[in-house]
């Protein structure tokens, strides 16, 4: 299809996202803001807004090497790089056995190993631009349980596409095997469409082709009711004020216990979501950027969006 009919079809394509939206909205002295975790979790705990707890940094060679002997506090946990991106170089630990940590896969990583993983997040291997990092311990986020049959092996999340404090799109990300546990679509994991008003997944899309069930597990994605849908999305609204980011893209898991948690940030979100979907995300950008008067708070802006881009009936 030709530029100018995917546009008139109203799907925004990365051209337009980069220069009419990211460019346009997304100004460079914040992305700091974003592409740290380390920095966007502070942020985010000083406005109130929740994620997972910090558990500990490691900042120095040194410090990875003295790691195993800290980790021996925490019962199951997450190794992350700060600055990271597409889940490369994210460990998630589900228990201690004999010395050695079970990863969320069910394979074994010994002492030497996670002291060698970590060293290379401290070297850059996994951030942005390759430069050197910091490695994350984080509270282990352990599922709702409505998601258990449609996730093979890893947390699924919710990305939500927030546009000047509106919540345009969303969509779920359901590790699978191919993707390892991850909830990353490049490496193979379905995003399920989400409808704004109601929080009711829809059908999927894996690797660019549609799909009614999870690939591994032969379960329906469709009719599953995320819980607290709505302040799941006031919490994705609240990251305007917090970053000034115009257009960016939240990603928050769903804690059984603890509820809505925001993952992490994104400057650059793709645009998958709309296959997700099956709905054009233009003409929900343009709608907001033609409202005379934009609402106040995040949960004014949810309100109007719930009501303004309810999926049709």
């Amino acid at each position: 299809m030709s530029f100018f009919k995917l546009r008139s079809s109203g799907i925004l394509g990365i051209n337009s996202r980069n220069a009419d939206f990211i460019l346009k909205y997304n100004p460079r002295k914040f992305y700091p803001l974003v592409d740290n975790k380390l920095l966007t979790k502070r942020l985010a705990q000083k406005a109130g807004i929740t994620v997972p707890d910090l558990l500990h940094v490691v900042e120095t060679q040194r410090q990875a090497k003295l790691l195993p002997d800290v980790l021996l506090g925490f019962t199951d946990f997450v190794v992350k790089p700060a600055s990271g991106s597409g889940g490369d170089g994210i460990l998630v630990i589900t228990e201690h056995v004999k010395g050695r940590y079970r990863l969320s896969t069910g394979e074994l990583m010994d002492k030497d190993e996670m002291r060698y993983h970590v060293s290379n997040i401290l070297s850059g291997m996994y951030s942005l631009g390759g430069q050197p990092d910091i490695a994350l311990v984080e509270y282990r986020i352990k599922f709702d349980p409505i998601f258990e049959k449609v996730t093979f092996k890893g947390v699924p999340d919710i990305r939500v596409i927030v546009f000047l404090g509106y919540p345009v799109m969303s969509m779920g990300r359901l590790p699978t095997r191919a993707s390892s546990g991850k909830a990353n679509l490049h490496q193979g994991a379905v995003g399920v469409g989400i409808d704004i008003a109601t929080g009711v997944t829809g059908r999927g899309v894996l690797r660019g082709e549609t799909v009614d069930e999870h690939p591994d597990l032969g379960n329906p994605l469709a009719g599953i009711r995320i819980p607290e849908w709505e302040k799941l999305l006031v919490l994705a609204a609240g990251c305007y004020e917090l970053t000034g980011l115009g257009y960016v893209g939240v990603d928050i898991a769903h804690d059984a216990t603890l509820g809505p948690l925001i993952l992490e940030l994104n400057a650059r979100p793709g645009l998958n979501i709309q296959l997700a979907n099956r709905t054009p995300l233009l003409p929900r950008l343009q709608a907001i950027e033609d409202l005379p008067v934009r609402h106040a708070t995040a949960a004014e802006r949810v309100r109007f969006a719930m009501e303004r881009f309810a999926a049709p009936l």
